[in-house]
């Protein structure tokens, strides 16, 4: 006689083998590679960009003010301690998100509305990759320490007129196309934002992050005097940190309206 529980398990395991209403098995487990790669890759940009967003926001929403409320001796301690390992997980997350995002995009999304239209998947890619370049070569040189544009609102204006000219420009030039449709182009924009976000964490806050923590690890350990310079470059960091976590915010949207939300024609 069976033990019940062996009879239970075979009972559960029939039940996920048998197919309903003639619809196939219950459980069914896709038999081409594609799927899973597809799957592992949004899985992978799904996991390095929740660790990149959410230490984003904790850099401005809970770092920044607190690093406000200790003094220099406190810092030397802590910015030593923190700083290193956070920016590590910060910087490394942001780059694979992209790269994933990028992968996944260009083989699977951007390629089959391409292959629709009859048009080149690379060529498309390659444009688009053109003219987020050249929006971010103007956002890194308005990304100013000082005089107007070191001004929060002053700058969140420049830089919001910037992208919503390159959100035009990606909707006009994707749009010319006749198979690109709403999902290509939401998530064209979206990630267009993204590697903007990427640019700043290597070419702004990681490299002045760096510096600063050495100085204060100097500073905490030997006495070595912060150089003035700290101040400017701490300032310009904030900025782009600071820019980073309000295009966060379209950047989501246009990830999340790719799918059923229909804003570009098709």
């Amino acid at each position: 006689m069976a033990h019940p529980l062996l009879s239970d398990v075979t009972t559960l395991l029939t039940f996920f083998q048998t197919p309903a209403s003639g619809h196939g098995p219950v459980v069914h487990f896709p038999d081409d590679a594609a799927s899973y790669v597809k799957v592992i890759l949004r899985w992978a940009h799904f996991v390095a960009g929740i660790t990149w967003i959410g230490l984003l926001y904790f850099f401005n929403a809970v770092n920044v003010p607190f690093q406000k409320q200790l003094d220099a001796p406190t810092k030397g301690k802590v910015v030593p301690a923190l700083m290193p390992n956070a920016l590590w997980y910060f910087r490394w997350g942001a780059l694979v998100t992209v790269l994933v995002g990028l992968a996944y995009y260009g083989s699977y999304i951007l390629a089959t509305d391409a292959h629709n239209g009859g048009a080149n998947a690379f060529a498309i890619l390659g444009i688009w990759l053109l003219i987020i370049l050249v929006t971010y070569t103007i956002v890194f040189f308005v990304t100013k320490p000082d005089g107007p544009l070191s001004k929060g609102n002053v700058l969140a204006i420049v830089i919001a007129i910037i992208v919503i000219v390159m959100a035009a420009v990606i909707v006009m030039f994707m749009g010319s196309y006749p198979g690109i449709g709403n999902k290509t182009i939401s998530i064209g924009i979206g990630g267009g934002l993204g590697i903007i976000m990427l640019a700043n964490v290597w070419s702004i806050i990681w490299p002045a992050q760096r510096r600063i923590i050495a100085w204060t690890k100097a500073y905490a350990e030997n006495g070595t005097p912060i150089p003035p310079e700290a101040a400017k470059l701490g300032r310009r960091a904030f900025l782009a940190s600071r820019t980073n976590a309000w295009l966060s915010l379209p950047m989501l949207f246009f990830m999340a309206a790719s799918h059923d939300f229909i804003m570009f024609g098709r």
